[in-house]
This record gives C-alpha cells, sequence and structure tokens, in this order.
C-alpha cells in the first residue's frame, strides 16, 4: 500500500512564485493540471481546508505526489496549463477536443486572385479572413462575393488552360478573367471591394459604390451605371439579411449550458457588426463541474490556438479573469476584455447564445439516451457480459474487382468515432502482385506473415481476411483500442475469413458477428451469423440492437464505397498516361499538373504538349496519337 502523500512538508518547501502544479495518483496516473500566480498559496487550499466539492475531496485523496513547473510570468502558466491539459488529457480537467481547424475565405496570391473555402495552416503568400464558425457561414460568404463582384472560384491550372468562359460566367457568378473579358485594374478593383466588404467596410463601399454609378450616368456609360446599380441594391440586401447584433463589431459570445456530465459550451461569433454563427463544444468533464470552471478552461484552451476578438462576453464570471485576459491581449498583441454584462444589447446576444446552448446539449442528452439505450439492448441480443462501449464494423467495396477497398468504422457511447476510422486499399493480383510486402508484428512476437499480400480481385473473403489482420495486428501490438464486438458485413465465408485471421494473430474473446441481409434483402430482416450457433440470430425489425447494428453498417458501407470511388478516379485519370511509352511516372504527373486534369491533357495540342518539361517533341507527338 502506498505511503500517504505529506502535505505539510511539501507545503513548506513550496514557492511563491507562478507556475504550473501538476498532481500524480497511486499508479502514477495524471490525476489535475492547474496554474497559479502563487504556487504556494494555490496548493495550499487543496490540503489545509475542506472545498465542500465532493470531486475535489476525491481528487485530493488520491495525490501520492505533485510536481511544480515555474514560468516567469502567469501568462506562462496559463499557456502551459493549456497545452499540458492538451497534451495529456488528466483524469479530473476540463478537456476541450475540438480537432477540426476553422475555415476561412482566402484570396489567392495571383493576378487574378482566386476565392475559396480554406481550412488548415496559414502561409504569407495568400490573403485570409475568419475565422469564421462553421463551413455553412463561410460558404454562404463565398456565395456574396462571387454573386456582388463576380471573382472566380476555379483552381489556378483550370484557369490557365481555359479557351472559353465556363458556366460560372454565364450566370453571372464569374467575370470571365480567364478568357480577358475583364482587365487586371478592374478585377483587382472588385478585389478590393470585396476585401472592404469582409473588412465591415460596406457602408463606405455602398457610398462609394453610388457615387461611381452617378459618375457613369453623366458620363453616358449607362451600361456601367446599371451594372453597379444592382450591385448596390445587392449589397443593401445582404446587409439587410445579416443579424443585428445592437452595434457590436467585433467579439464572441461565450456561453455554457451544464449538465452533470455532458456539458455544452457554445461561441457566437460577431464580426463587423455580423453574427456569423455559433459552433457548439462538449467537453470531457468530471461530474458536477461549475459552469465558471467550464468557463474558465474553456477560454484558457480555445484561445490560445483561435485568435480571440477584442471582447469576448461570458455567461458567468471566472475567477481568474485577469490572469486570462493578459494572456490573450499577450498572444494577440492588443488589449483583449473578458465581460460579463448585465444590461443592454450584449445582455440580448447572451440570451440568444444561452438559448442556442441549451438546445444543443438537450439533442445531444436525447442522442446519448438513446445510444445507451441501444448499447444496452445490444448486450442482451448477444447475450455480452457488459454494456459494450466500442464497436467496429468492416466492409468491402470494388467494381469487379477493380481497385478494392476496405473500411473499418468505429462507434462509441457517443455515436461515430469519425477520427478512428480507417481505410485499406487491397491490392489486387493483377495490379499489384508486385506489391506484396511481409511485415513482422514486433509487438505481439509473432512470426513474419504478408499482411499486404495481393489477393484475387473481387475475393471478398481474402479482402476481409487481409484487412483484418492488418488492423488487428496494430491492435495486438497496442497501437489502437480494442473493440468489444467486431461486425462484418457479409455471410459465413466473411465471418470465416475475419476468423481465421483473428486465430492467426492468437486474438481471443473477441465477439465476432456477421451481418447477412436476409433472404429478401429487406431492411429489418437482416440475420446475425455468430459462430457459436448454428442458426442465424434474427431480432425483430423494431429492435434498437437492431436499429444500432443498421446503423454502423450502412456507415462502414458508405465509408467503403467512398473510399473505392476515390482510388478508382485515381486510377483512371493515370491509367490512360501509363500506356504510352516513354510517359514514366514524373512526367505523367507534370502534364497532369501543369494542364489540370486528364481532360485539358487530352485536348492539348503538339506544341502545348512539348512545352512541358521533360517532354521532347517525339514524345509530345506520341501523346498526342495517343488520344486522337
Amino acid at each position: 500500500m502506498a505511503a500517504e502523500f505529506d502535505s505539510r512538508s511539501f507545503l513548506q518547501q513550496l514557492t511563491t512564485a507562478p507556475g504550473v502544479y501538476r498532481m500524480y495518483g497511486a499508479q502514477d496516473e495524471l490525476l489535475y493540471v492547474g496554474k497559479a500566480k502563487n504556487l504556494k498559496k494555490r496548493v495550499s487550499h487543496y490540503f489545509l481546508r475542506a472545498s465542500g466539492d465532493a470531486r475535489i475531496e476525491a481528487m485530493v485523496s488520491q495525490i501520492q505526489r505533485i510536481e511544480v513547473t515555474l514560468t516567469h510570468t502567469e501568462d506562462e502558466a496559463l499557456i502551459l496549463e493549456s497545452n499540458l491539459i492538451k497534451e495529456l488529457g488528466p483524469k479530473y480537467n476540463i478537456v476541450y477536443r475540438d480537432d477540426k481547424s476553422y475555415p476561412y475565405v482566402r484570396f489567392s496570391a495571383h493576378r487574378f486572385p482566386r476565392i475559396g473555402y480554406y481550412r488548415g495552416q496559414k502561409t504569407g503568400e495568400h490573403r485570409y479572413f475568419g475565422p469564421f464558425p462553421s463551413a455553412g457561414a463561410v460558404k454562404e460568404t463565398l456565395y456574396t462575393l462571387q454573386k456582388l463582384f463576380k471573382l472566380r472560384p476555379c483552381r489556378d491550372n483550370f484557369f490557365a488552360h481555359r479557351q472559353r468562359a465556363c458556366l460560372q460566367y454565364q450566370i453571372k457568378r464569374c467575370s470571365g478573367p480567364c478568357v480577358g473579358l475583364i482587365s487586371e485594374a478592374d478585377y483587382a478593383r472588385d478585389v478590393r471591394n470585396a476585401v472592404r466588404l469582409l473588412e465591415g467596410k460596406a457602408d463606405a463601399l455602398a457610398g462609394e459604390l453610388t457615387v461611381e454609378m452617378e459618375q457613369a450616368a453623366e458620363a453616358l456609360e449607362f451600361e456601367r451605371a446599371a451594372s453597379l446599380r444592382d450591385q448596390i441594391a445587392a449589397l443593401k440586401r445582404v446587409r439587410e439579411s445579416r443579424s443585428l447584433t445592437g452595434g457590436a463589431e467585433d467579439l464572441d459570445v461565450v456561453v455554457v449550458a451544464p449538465h452533470q456530465s455532458s456539458s455544452c459550451v457554445v461561441v457566437m461569433s460577431v464580426r463587423d457588426g455580423m453574427n456569423l454563427g455559433h459552433r457548439s463544444h462538449f467537453p470531457r468533464h468530471p461530474p458536477h463541474a461549475a459552469p465558471e470552471e467550464l468557463l474558465e478552461s474553456f477560454l484558457s484552451q480555445h484561445y490560445l490556438d483561435q485568435p480571440a476578438p477584442p471582447e469576448i462576453l461570458v455567461s458567468h464570471e471566472v475567477d481568474e479573469e485577469a490572469m486570462i485576459e493578459a494572456a490573450l491581449s499577450a498572444r494577440a498583441g492588443r488589449k483583449v476584455t473578458v465581460n460579463h454584462p448585465q444590461r443592454g444589447a450584449k445582455v440580448r446576444l447572451l440570451e440568444m447564445a444561452q438559448a442556442t446552448a441549451a438546445q444543443a446539449l438537450s439533442t445531444r442528452l436525447v442522442e446519448a439516451a438513446s445510444m445507451d439505450e441501444r448499447m444496452l439492448e445490444l448486450q442482451r441480443a448477444l447475450d455480452l457480459e457488459h454494456p459494450p462501449r466500442r464497436l467496429e464494423c468492416f466492409d468491402i467495396s470494388h467494381t469487379r474487382g477493380e481497385r478494392t477497398v476496405a473500411s473499418c468504422v468505429v462507434f462509441n457511447e457517443d455515436g461515430p468515432l469519425k477520427s478512428a476510422y480507417r481505410k485499406f486499399n487491397l491490392e489486387t493480383g493483377e495490379a499489384g502482385g508486385a506489391k506484396a510486402e511481409a511485415s513482422t508484428d514486433v509487438a505481439s512476437g509473432l512470426s513474419p506473415h504478408p499482411l499486404r499480400a495481393a489477393i484475387t480481385g473481387g475475393d471478398d473473403y481474402a479482402a476481409i481476411h487481409q484487412a483484418v489482420k492488418r488492423r488487428y495486428a496494430r491492435i495486438k501490438g497496442g497501437e489502437v483500442a480494442a473493440p468489444d464486438v467486431l461486425f462484418i458485413d457479409g455471410g459465413l465465408g466473411q465471418l470465416n475469413a475475419a476468423l481465421e485471421a483473428l486465430d492467426q494473430l492468437e486474438f481471443s474473446d473477441l465477439k465476432v458477428v456477421a451481418i447477412a441481409k436476409g433472404p429478401t434483402r429487406k431492411p429489418g430482416l437482416e440475420e446475425l451469423i455468430l459462430p457459436d450457433r448454428e442458426l442465424p440470430l434474427r431480432l425483430q425489425p423494431d429492435s434498437p440492437a437492431l436499429h444500432l447494428i443498421q446503423r454502423i453498417r450502412d456507415e462502414a458501407h458508405r465509408f467503403a464505397i467512398t473510399g473505392h470511388r476515390d482510388r478508382r478516379e485515381k486510377a483512371r485519370v493515370s491509367s490512360s498516361l501509363e500506356e504510352i511509352e516513354g510517359l514514366g511516372p514524373a512526367r505523367r504527373r507534370a502534364l497532369l499538373t501543369a494542364f489540370g486534369g486528364l481532360p485539358a491533357v487530352k485536348r492539348a495540342s503538339v506544341d502545348e504538349l512539348a512545352k512541358i518539361e521533360g517532354v521532347n517533341r517525339p514524345l509530345a507527338e506520341r501523346i498526342y496519337a495517343h488520344f486522337h
């Protein structure tokens, strides 16, 4: 039994400097990470008096040691705490996992800039506006910019090889710069106006366009004046259709809808006086976490990854408000304030966001209750010892054996766990027999076996065998969590192939179930084939367990088909070029990059083909002759 933690001795030598403390339990598991501007004072609170919080008392009773890291300032402590929480996921901390980055509107670095949706790491060569709270907000903005200023949405390689204007020009969503229907100066003017709209200068822009319209009319340029008139009218409609925000400019509204086990934090973004929508977050937190604690953790973690606006409205007052403001201000390079308004238009914004959070939380709880019911029903149907917490399902997709893809989808108590989905590209004997690889599972101590050996095209049994073997070799090595139930979309043959793969990996005690469509292949009449049953198991059509099985089966089917189509299309783009003598992978890639795809390569003349680096005149003639 571990010795009790000597808090008195520890506190006597603890410094009063700012820093971060980490509390560890008996098995050296990380219990909690916290920050403090005075470490001695903050940590003493846990031991010198009762907190009255059952969660904190339970945590303190498990402490076996505490480590501290000193920082120069409170801001550094806040940043270090946030990074450690995200990286280590302590048991008693509130953890926000938002793997998706926020989307932006991007103007490309081109003499005729392209506008487009962008998500990812920003680079200095392009211009970005955002972040936006959702993909829908970005797409609505792009639609508006195209409608108002007719900026091109096409990719640069498509733009460079146009010989006539595309459909976007025909429906008046592009001004046709690819074929010279607008000058570079006029296009640059439209880009500047679009930027001004995104910067919130819509009123000034409307005034300038009105002056331009009047000047064009006086100069008898009636077509230009009519175009400006339509632009002004459209701009007015856009401004009127946006939600009014009581004069607020740039701010975020952050509210909490608390629940004992699954709370919701909503961020509503207002930029340049326009409500851009919201995003909901569902943090992992200990039971009965206080709303103030949820908010403080969110502000600390979220805005160290995302740029903070000048003002953040919060639904509850936070204890470390001054420290958070200082850290976010230092991070943003300007002043950032955190406010809890009591009256006025900003309170109405808070109320609107709180109603949104309450609705999102209610929906989440209903879905969670439904999933819990289905998991319990599945436990009874399959005679499991405990309710399952993780399910996996495999499916195979191919077209007459071509480019076979296996999918593996994962469900847990919250539903689909998309970050754990995996696709397996399976080589067939015709396409990739020479590519077979042997691999040794070092972690499991198995002898070498061909995890990626080529299979016969259309052999679903061999495909399931290889996919399951590749997946569960990683699970055997401890790289991936094992499921409670493994579903296979198929019949007895697919089930036996999966079982054989698991036997070779020495997997035991794993429930494996094949999902067959039944005699009539109608939904609700599925048959579950289990190794330990002579006859298939049939559940009632209204069974919650059957609904869950159908959902995971359909998701595996969708994911496999999507992966197969992507792989097949990529193969078909290059397959016709592979038939041309002397055209290797590097030259094929150069052609497709330069012309923007296979259709443009087919249309290219011999002279155009010969301009590509690595393609000489005789090779260009062979390419042209191949397609003509």
